[in-house]
């Protein structure tokens, strides 16, 4: 098992309540949307890093064909498969499934956790090997003129539910020369009927890219980058903008 496997199996039992505000609906609405605006008449979609599959599952309820691929057995035990969303486990940086996609899916800053070139490298490599002439690599990153003029700083967030009440906090450690935040969590956890709390500690190693960056990967894989914008609201990036969204296209060769 590997460190990042790890650190989902335990992170998994209170994903879904921390990120129960997350809007998934609009998220969706926006992929949707890129993916019509941008021409891909495949309705067979690869996700990397598919988590409890809420995306896949929503994709699905639009006619989309989605196969998830997530490397936590435990984030992947949650992907309720439904009609048109299955979730399978395995490394996205190495899978090969012999099948073509009309575009490949990695959202949530999945890519930011690619934190070595090496890794980078393998699911650049994943994504152009998965997909159909002219098909689409769209993902989401850390943008590096954000972390360096706005700067992680410390974050509590507060979730609860009717069985279990938590407080996650959020210590950044910032690697400058790597391109990298160390994002140490605490959470602690409550749970009804219990008594004592439950604490978990997590070290969450994220990257950032800067678009000569993004431009060099896409080269050295075969993609063009089609457009770069903020995730969700499709504006122009900048040092305001922590999420990227990237619309690559596979070039034909």
């Amino acid at each position: 098992m590997t460190d990042k496997q790890a650190i989902f199996d335990v992170y998994s039992m209170y994903y879904d309540l921390l990120y129960k505000d997350k809007d998934y609906h609009a998220e969706v609405d926006y992929i949707d949307g890129l993916l019509k605006r941008h021409k891909v008449n495949s309705k067979k979609l690869l996700e990397f890093g598919s988590g409890t599959g809420k995306h896949g599952r929503l994709l699905a309820e639009r006619g989309y064909v989605i196969t998830g691929i997530e490397q936590s057995a435990q984030m992947a035990a949650l992907a309720t498969p439904v009609p048109g969303f299955h979730c399978i486990e395995g490394d996205i940086r190495s899978i090969r499934l012999g099948r073509k996609f009309g575009a490949v899916l990695s959202l949530f800053h999945v890519m930011s956790y690619q934190i070595s070139n090496q890794c980078v490298n393998g699911v650049f490599a994943r994504a152009a090997e998965h997909l159909e002439s002219d098909g689409l690599f769209i993902f989401d990153v850390w943008y590096s003129p954000a972390v360096y003029s706005q700067r992680p700083v410390v974050r509590i967030k507060r979730m609860f539910d009717d069985q279990v009440e938590i407080t996650r906090i959020a210590e950044p450690d910032i690697f400058p020369n790597e391109n990298k935040v160390n994002v140490n969590y605490t959470i602690f956890a409550n749970r009804q009927g219990t008594v004592g709390t439950q604490v978990l500690t997590e070290v969450h190693s994220m990257r950032h890219f800067s678009m000569l960056e993004l431009e060099l990967f896409s080269t050295l894989h075969g993609f063009e980058i089609v457009t770069a914008e903020e995730f969700v609201t499709a504006r122009a990036p900048g040092e305001g903008t922590w999420g990227v969204c990237l619309i690559l296209r596979k070039i034909a060769s």
